[in-house]
């Protein structure tokens, strides 16, 4: 397992200086979470913000914990503000940056952090706080590498707006048919990162704005990083200043920029996922819809020649139609065994008999094909051997495969979604 001790000393002097203002009394402490607030020209909303958060902390979470306010170019008084609660409150600190820009904030406040897991929300706390350990502590375990919340899951519970609600499944769509992303909600205001994660991705991280969420997340799955996601209780701050046809438009350049940069190579996806530990279970199998296509084939292979074997066995004392019938069936029940665990990475015994019953449903349509196959077969020609009724046979099982692995993949492939 990673350390998540976090950088060492001469790591983080080695980057360039960022404009922390560390008090005395945080210098000291070894930090497992930095919350990381971005804000700009946040005056009137901040001061409540972090003291709710900060007493939220001090109370509900069991590791020592930092709320970094990360000023991008404000014009107000937030930089002040910050300062002046950087003193009154410990495990408080301030950063600041003569660039606008959220990504940008958090990029510099992440990479300068000794925490070992560093995370974000909002300045409006729109995320109910409840929802924070179960957020991080699959990170601090060392179980996953990214966490975010997920105000589009089924248990969420969400208040906003139509215009809202319909820009960000919209969005959330594109990124599916678009960059093949398998989150359910890339720009939720809430987030967090192993720290040693984090130092290797955001490198790669282009954005300095609002799409600076998606990218992360596109990178750090197509690394094949795990995502942990957890839905949330969100509530819309009416006062949002936020322009939301401007960032979604550049969210929809932002997407053409990384999936050019995925389909052209230029970003370095093997050596990222070799430096991260994360190379496919079997060497030249990637991850994603090609991998799950080249293991469900190897389990494929396997079956046609078990049910080969099977059928060649049984025939000569149960005849064609009912050979077909046992020697499908008992391949049909391992299979769905074998893909569930080997091609989707499905494991324990959750959900086991759900996703059988889906395996017969599919054998059913393999039985009509298998079936029917033999039966105009022997309509044709009532004397052909067993050989040739095999080779028909195998043809059908290839038809059936292919719908087998459509419908498997949408009973186990899209589960994350």
């Amino acid at each position: 397992m990673t350390d998540l001790a976090g950088p060492s000393a001469a790591e983080v002097d080695a980057r360039p200086a960022a404009k922390r203002a560390v008090s005395k009394r945080t210098a000291a402490r070894a930090y497992v979470l930095d919350i990381v607030i971005p804000v700009f020209n946040e005056e009137r909303d901040l001061p409540g913000s972090v003291r709710r958060l900060h007493h939220f902390l001090a109370t509900e979470v069991p590791y020592p914990a930092r709320i970094t306010v990360a000023d991008n170019a404000s014009t107000d008084r937030t930089l002040a503000v910050a300062r002046a609660l950087a003193g009154e409150l410990p495990d408080v600190d301030v950063i600041h940056l003569d660039a606008k820009g959220r990504g940008g904030a958090l990029q510099e406040a992440w990479m300068s952090s000794t925490a070992a897991v560093v995370a974000y929300m909002d300045v409006d706390l729109s995320t109910d706080l409840t929802a924070l350990m179960p957020l991080v502590a699959p990170l601090i375990s060392g179980h996953s590498d990214v966490a975010i919340g997920s105000r589009l899951s089924a248990s969420s519970r969400v208040v906003r707006g139509p215009k809202r609600e319909f820009i960000s499944r919209s969005y959330n769509l594109i990124l599916r048919g678009a960059l093949g992303a398998r989150f359910s909600d890339a720009q939720c205001g809430f987030k967090a990162v192993r720290a040693d994660v984090a130092h290797q991705l955001l490198p790669l991280v282009a954005d300095t704005g609002w799409f600076f969420d998606t990218e992360l997340l596109v990178i750090a799955e197509r690394a094949g990083l795990r995502i942990h996601e957890v839905p949330v209780d969100w509530i819309d701050d009416p006062d949002s200043r936020v322009d939301v046809l401007h960032t979604a438009i550049n969210d929809l350049k932002g997407c053409w920029r990384v999936g050019r940069a995925l389909a052209s190579g230029a970003l370095p996806v093997r050596e990222l996922q070799a430096s991260l530990g994360r190379e496919p279970l079997i060497p030249g199998v990637p991850h994603g819809m090609v991998g799950q296509l080249v293991r469900f084939g190897i389990v494929g292979i396997a079956s046609t020649l078990a049910y080969a074997v099977l059928y060649l066995v049984l025939h000569s004392t149960m005849g064609a139609q009912a050979a077909n019938l046992t020697a499908l069936l008992l391949t049909a029940i391992a299979n769905t065994a074998a893909n569930r665990a080997f091609t989707f990475g499905v494991r324990g015994r959750g959900g086991v008999a759900r996703h059988q019953m889906h395996g017969l449903l599919v054998f059913a349509f393999g039985l009509a094909i298998t079936s029917g196959s033999l039966y105009a077969l022997h309509r044709f020609d009532p004397t052909v051997d067993k050989v040739v009724e095999l080779s028909i046979l195998v043809v059908a099982n290839l038809v059936a495969t292919l719908v087998r692995f459509v419908a498997l993949r949408r009973v186990f492939g899209v589960r994350s979604m």
